[in-house]
């Protein structure tokens, strides 16, 4: 029996059943999410990732489905601190257990420590590889070290000048004022 499994349309039950792996590297420009949130024009970049199905208990009454699922990439995302590129790592090592349907994966999830799923023919598992590594984006991309000193000011030395100049609006007042 052939393992090709399509990760577009995977039958998630028989990818566990069978214990089926998939590993693929594709371009980062495949992923239109989270090529969203870059700034770089250069996205000659792949996201590698890895799923394996395993059956839990598989002569029980109701067996546990599971994907294990590892994805890794370099972001170029723009730091925070100095306005500049800054590539950031993301890698991603879960685990999901499958069940029946949506409402069977609401009503557990509270008591699970596990991500749950509704079970699917046609899962698409490159769209939850990219839901996954869209989480582990930073809120605020920095580097560690950024490359150009930071300025800390708001103003510069010039509006400071200016201001100095500035002669105060109240005593100009006072001089309109008859008898001075």
């Amino acid at each position: 029996m052939a393992k090709d499994f399509d990760p577009h349309r995977l039958d998630v039950r028989r990818f566990a059943e069978e214990a089926g792996e998939i590993d693929a590297s594709e371009h980062l420009r495949s992923f239109h999410r989270l090529v969203a949130e870059t700034q770089d024009a250069d996205l000659a970049r792949n996201v590698r990732w890895r799923a394996r199905g395993e059956l839990l208990n598989p002569h029980h009454l109701a067996p546990q489905v599971w994907v294990h699922l590892e994805a890794e990439t370099s972001m170029p995302l723009v730091c925070q601190r100095c306005l500049t590129p800054v590539d950031v790592q993301l890698r991603v090592d879960r685990s999901f257990r499958f069940v029946s349907d949506e409402a069977t994966a609401a009503a557990q999830d509270d008591e699970a420590e596990e991500d749950l799923l509704a079970l699917s023919r046609s899962f698409d598992l490159v769209e939850l590889v990219e839901d996954e590594l869209l989480m582990e984006l930073p809120v605020a991309p920095r580097h560690d070290v950024c490359p150009e000193p930071v300025k800390m000011s708001a103003a510069d030395a010039d509006f400071e000048a200016a201001a100095a100049e500035k002669e105060n609006p109240f005593a100009l007042l006072g001089r309109l004022k008859p008898g001075k």
